[in-house]
Protein backbone atom coordinates (compact mmCIF):
# COMPACT_ATOMS: atom_id res chain seq x y z
CA UNK A 1 0.00 0.00 0.00
CA UNK A 2 1.50 3.64 -0.87
CA UNK A 3 -0.12 6.30 1.58
CA UNK A 4 0.00 9.93 1.93
CA UNK A 5 0.91 11.44 5.26
CA UNK A 6 0.09 14.99 6.20
CA UNK A 7 1.17 16.38 9.10
CA UNK A 8 2.60 18.92 10.35
CA UNK A 9 3.72 17.51 14.04
CA UNK A 10 7.39 16.40 13.27
CA UNK A 11 7.46 13.46 16.51
CA UNK A 12 3.94 12.22 15.74
CA UNK A 13 4.94 12.15 11.45
CA UNK A 14 7.75 10.08 12.50
CA UNK A 15 5.95 7.68 14.90
CA UNK A 16 2.84 6.93 12.07
CA UNK A 17 5.46 6.81 9.31
CA UNK A 18 7.38 4.19 11.87
CA UNK A 19 4.49 2.20 12.37
CA UNK A 20 2.97 2.02 8.48
CA UNK A 21 6.71 1.35 7.27
CA UNK A 22 6.81 -1.79 9.72
CA UNK A 23 3.71 -3.31 8.01
CA UNK A 24 5.36 -2.67 4.68
CA UNK A 25 3.57 0.27 3.88
CA UNK A 26 5.40 2.96 1.84
CA UNK A 27 4.38 6.73 2.87
CA UNK A 28 5.33 9.98 1.49
CA UNK A 29 5.30 12.80 3.97
CA UNK A 30 4.46 16.29 3.86
CA UNK A 31 4.37 18.73 7.11
CA UNK A 32 2.57 21.64 4.76
CA UNK A 33 -1.02 22.07 3.62
CA UNK A 34 -0.09 24.15 0.63
CA UNK A 35 2.92 21.87 -0.59
CA UNK A 36 0.49 18.89 -0.06
CA UNK A 37 -1.74 19.79 -3.43
CA UNK A 38 1.45 18.77 -5.27
CA UNK A 39 1.17 15.08 -4.21
CA UNK A 40 -2.57 14.59 -5.47
CA UNK A 41 -1.89 13.87 -8.63
CA UNK A 42 -0.18 10.79 -7.58
CA UNK A 43 -1.78 7.09 -6.79
CA UNK A 44 -2.20 6.25 -3.42
CA UNK A 45 -4.18 4.13 -1.56
CA UNK A 46 -5.02 6.05 1.26
CA UNK A 47 -4.56 9.52 2.00
CA UNK A 48 -3.88 11.00 6.23
CA UNK A 49 -4.86 14.28 6.88
CA UNK A 50 -4.17 16.30 10.00
CA UNK A 51 -7.26 19.20 10.55
CA UNK A 52 -4.80 21.71 11.87
CA UNK A 53 -1.93 22.43 9.11
CA UNK A 54 0.13 25.35 7.85
CA UNK A 55 -0.69 26.85 4.58
CA UNK A 56 -4.02 24.39 4.32
CA UNK A 57 -5.82 22.93 6.48
CA UNK A 58 -7.07 19.22 6.29
CA UNK A 59 -10.79 19.94 5.51
CA UNK A 60 -9.79 22.31 3.03
CA UNK A 61 -7.37 20.07 1.67
CA UNK A 62 -10.28 16.91 1.41
CA UNK A 63 -12.61 18.75 -0.39
CA UNK A 64 -9.55 19.65 -2.86
CA UNK A 65 -8.49 16.06 -3.23
CA UNK A 66 -12.33 15.03 -3.27
CA UNK A 67 -12.64 17.43 -6.41
CA UNK A 68 -10.05 15.19 -8.50
CA UNK A 69 -10.17 11.50 -6.80
CA UNK A 70 -14.33 10.64 -5.50
CA UNK A 71 -12.80 6.97 -4.69
CA UNK A 72 -9.04 6.94 -2.67
CA UNK A 73 -10.17 6.96 0.87
CA UNK A 74 -9.41 10.29 3.29
CA UNK A 75 -8.31 9.63 7.00
CA UNK A 76 -8.52 12.74 8.70
CA UNK A 77 -6.77 13.33 12.25
CA UNK A 78 -7.95 15.32 14.60
CA UNK A 79 -7.51 16.91 18.18
CA UNK A 80 -11.23 17.93 18.84
CA UNK A 81 -13.92 14.46 19.51
CA UNK A 82 -17.11 16.96 18.74
CA UNK A 83 -19.92 15.67 16.56
CA UNK A 84 -20.13 18.85 14.43
CA UNK A 85 -16.28 18.44 14.20
CA UNK A 86 -16.47 15.05 12.54
CA UNK A 87 -19.73 16.20 10.57
CA UNK A 88 -17.65 18.86 9.18
CA UNK A 89 -15.28 16.39 7.80
CA UNK A 90 -17.64 13.81 6.24
CA UNK A 91 -18.88 16.71 4.61
CA UNK A 92 -15.92 17.46 3.20
CA UNK A 93 -15.59 13.91 1.98
CA UNK A 94 -13.53 12.45 4.79
CA UNK A 95 -14.58 8.46 5.32
CA UNK A 96 -12.96 8.06 8.40
CA UNK A 97 -11.31 10.30 11.19
CA UNK A 98 -9.26 9.51 14.37
CA UNK A 99 -9.04 11.23 17.41
CA UNK A 100 -5.61 12.11 19.18
CA UNK A 101 -4.12 10.21 21.01
CA UNK A 102 -4.26 7.16 19.13
CA UNK A 103 -2.33 3.90 19.36
CA UNK A 104 -0.44 3.42 15.92
CA UNK A 105 -2.29 -0.42 15.78
CA UNK A 106 -5.59 1.13 15.65
CA UNK A 107 -4.33 3.57 12.83
CA UNK A 108 -3.04 0.76 10.94
CA UNK A 109 -6.25 -1.56 11.24
CA UNK A 110 -8.43 1.86 10.05
CA UNK A 111 -5.87 2.15 6.84
CA UNK A 112 -6.48 -1.84 6.07
CA UNK A 113 -10.37 -1.49 6.80
CA UNK A 114 -10.30 1.32 4.41
CA UNK A 115 -8.19 0.06 1.96
CA UNK A 116 -10.09 -3.52 1.55
CA UNK A 117 -13.58 -2.13 1.93
CA UNK A 118 -12.38 0.47 -1.15
CA UNK A 119 -11.06 -3.09 -2.94
CA UNK A 120 -14.20 -4.53 -2.71
CA UNK A 121 -16.24 -1.31 -3.97
CA UNK A 122 -13.91 -1.40 -6.84
CA UNK A 123 -14.27 -5.06 -7.65
CA UNK A 124 -17.88 -6.06 -6.90
CA UNK A 125 -19.98 -6.96 -9.21
CA UNK A 126 -18.29 -6.35 -12.33
CA UNK A 127 -20.37 -8.27 -14.61
CA UNK A 128 -23.38 -5.92 -13.93
CA UNK A 129 -22.82 -2.29 -15.46
CA UNK A 130 -25.95 -0.79 -13.74
CA UNK A 131 -28.33 -1.43 -10.46
CA UNK A 132 -31.18 0.67 -10.09
CA UNK A 133 -34.45 1.41 -8.02
CA UNK A 134 -37.52 3.43 -9.16
CA UNK A 135 -35.46 6.37 -11.09
CA UNK A 136 -32.15 5.92 -8.93
CA UNK A 137 -29.79 4.14 -10.91
CA UNK A 138 -26.02 3.67 -9.65
CA UNK A 139 -23.24 3.17 -12.81
CA UNK A 140 -21.20 0.56 -10.81
CA UNK A 141 -18.26 1.09 -13.89
CA UNK A 142 -17.86 4.85 -13.35
CA UNK A 143 -19.10 4.78 -10.03
CA UNK A 144 -22.23 7.35 -10.52
CA UNK A 145 -25.41 7.95 -9.05
CA UNK A 146 -28.08 9.53 -11.06
CA UNK A 147 -31.88 10.12 -10.23
CA UNK A 148 -34.27 11.39 -12.99
CA UNK A 149 -30.93 11.22 -15.10
CA UNK A 150 -29.30 13.89 -12.68
CA UNK A 151 -25.70 13.02 -11.77
CA UNK A 152 -25.87 13.21 -7.73
CA UNK A 153 -21.99 13.72 -5.96
CA UNK A 154 -21.67 11.34 -3.33
CA UNK A 155 -18.45 10.91 -1.06
CA UNK A 156 -17.31 7.03 -1.07
CA UNK A 157 -18.84 6.43 2.21
CA UNK A 158 -22.34 7.55 0.86
CA UNK A 159 -22.16 5.92 -2.18
CA UNK A 160 -20.99 2.71 -0.57
CA UNK A 161 -24.57 3.39 1.70
CA UNK A 162 -26.96 3.65 -0.84
CA UNK A 163 -25.44 0.64 -2.79
CA UNK A 164 -26.11 -1.56 0.21
CA UNK A 165 -29.93 -0.39 0.40
CA UNK A 166 -30.53 -0.64 -3.15
CA UNK A 167 -28.69 -3.75 -3.71
CA UNK A 168 -31.74 -5.49 -1.86
CA UNK A 169 -34.79 -3.08 -2.18
CA UNK A 170 -37.45 -3.09 0.91
CA UNK A 171 -34.46 -5.08 3.13
CA UNK A 172 -34.47 -3.26 6.13
CA UNK A 173 -30.27 -3.13 6.93
CA UNK A 174 -29.51 -2.21 10.26
CA UNK A 175 -26.90 0.43 11.22
CA UNK A 176 -24.64 -2.71 12.91
CA UNK A 177 -24.78 -4.39 9.37
CA UNK A 178 -23.89 -1.03 8.02
CA UNK A 179 -21.06 -0.37 9.83
CA UNK A 180 -19.79 -4.13 9.80
CA UNK A 181 -19.98 -4.23 6.04
CA UNK A 182 -18.83 -0.77 5.02
CA UNK A 183 -15.97 0.52 8.03
CA UNK A 184 -15.32 -3.32 9.29
CA UNK A 185 -15.41 -5.45 12.36
CA UNK A 186 -12.09 -4.41 13.11
CA UNK A 187 -13.26 -0.27 13.81
CA UNK A 188 -15.12 0.73 16.38
CA UNK A 189 -17.46 3.10 15.07
CA UNK A 190 -20.83 5.14 16.92
CA UNK A 191 -23.94 4.54 15.56
CA UNK A 192 -24.80 8.51 15.52
CA UNK A 193 -21.95 8.39 12.36
CA UNK A 194 -24.52 6.34 10.40
CA UNK A 195 -27.52 8.80 11.21
CA UNK A 196 -24.92 11.79 10.04
CA UNK A 197 -24.47 9.76 6.48
CA UNK A 198 -28.74 8.63 5.84
CA UNK A 199 -29.21 12.23 6.10
CA UNK A 200 -26.21 13.33 4.19
CA UNK A 201 -28.03 11.01 1.23
CA UNK A 202 -31.48 11.81 2.28
CA UNK A 203 -30.19 16.03 1.71
CA UNK A 204 -29.11 14.54 -1.51
CA UNK A 205 -30.80 11.79 -3.07
CA UNK A 206 -34.39 12.63 -1.83
CA UNK A 207 -35.08 16.21 -0.84
CA UNK A 208 -34.19 17.93 -4.05
CA UNK A 209 -36.29 16.06 -6.11
CA UNK A 210 -39.73 15.64 -3.88
CA UNK A 211 -38.98 12.40 -2.99
CA UNK A 212 -38.99 10.51 0.55
CA UNK A 213 -36.79 6.66 -0.40
CA UNK A 214 -34.49 6.20 2.45
CA UNK A 215 -36.58 4.75 5.28
CA UNK A 216 -36.51 4.23 8.84
CA UNK A 217 -37.50 1.70 10.69
CA UNK A 218 -36.68 3.10 14.29
CA UNK A 219 -34.56 0.86 16.97
CA UNK A 220 -34.21 -1.46 13.71
CA UNK A 221 -32.35 0.55 10.75
CA UNK A 222 -32.97 1.74 7.04
CA UNK A 223 -34.62 0.25 3.94
CA UNK A 224 -35.37 1.93 0.42
CA UNK A 225 -38.87 1.98 -0.82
Amino acid sequence: MKILLVEDEPTLSQNIRQALEAEHMLVDYVFDGALAERFFKNNYDCIILDINLPGKNGLELCRSFRAIDKHTPVLLLTAFDELEDKVKGFEAGADDYLTKPFFMKELVLRIQSLNKRALQTTSGRQEQAVISFDDIRIDLHQKKVFRQEQEILLTPREYQILYRLMENPGELVSKATLMEDIWGQSVGMNTNTIEVYINFLRNKIDKPFGKSSIKTKIGYGYYIQ
